[in-house]
């Protein structure tokens, strides 16, 4: 049974939730998310509520069930509050710069990354002497957050001997010992 998907979503004041068919659209301040369900899986608005109901006890609409629960409420906290990431870049001679919505950084290779970042995300950079630069990513799509600091990430993943990488603000690297501590 689906914890996540029989705790009902309470939608807050200036948040509009629309059902049209399969597909769900949810406009607030800051911008306006639609998503398409499954058809297993119902959606009903009461009283500034929305509870989910599923056809039938199988595991993938109980996995559905869940599913389509937690995107709506993502969608109904990113258009009224939205979603912010925050990632850090360490690493001696690491640079990173915005520049409307272009991204340069510059990590260690022999050329520098000008990443083109979506318009739903507003991004910016901050250097400060004797800190690691810090590239905020803000939108009203977590997916699309997620998705951009994902691939920001993977240009170069942190490594375990020194750490050099770009990471997650706050993020906890397991570190190794080098190949003196053997001795």
């Amino acid at each position: 049974m689906s914890r996540i998907g029989k705790s009902p979503v309470t939608i807050p004041s200036g948040v509009e939730v629309k059902v049209d068919g399969n597909v769900v659209t949810v406009k607030g301040s800051k911008g306006e998310l639609t998503q398409e369900m499954d058809s297993c899986v119902t959606m009903s608005i009461e009283d500034g509520t929305i509870t989910f109901t599923r056809e039938s006890d199988t595991p993938d609409h109980r996995a559905k069930h869940g599913l389509y629960r937690a995107l709506v409420q993502n969608m109904i906290v990113g258009v009224s509050e939205g979603y912010k990431l925050q990632l850090e870049v360490v690493g001696v001679g690491y640079r990173a710069s915005a520049n409307g919505q272009k991204l340069d950084l510059s990590l260690g290779y022999s050329h520098p990354f000008v990443m083109e970042i979506a318009k739903e995300v507003k991004v910016t950079a901050e250097s400060a002497k004797g800190k690691a630069p810090v590239i905020t990513l803000e939108s009203h799509d977590k997916q699309l957050v997620g998705q951009v600091a994902a691939k920001i990430r993977s240009l170069r993943k942190p490594e375990p001997y020194k750490g050099k990488g770009v990471r997650f603000l706050g993020e906890e690297i397991r570190r190794k010992a080098g190949k003196t501590a053997a001795k």
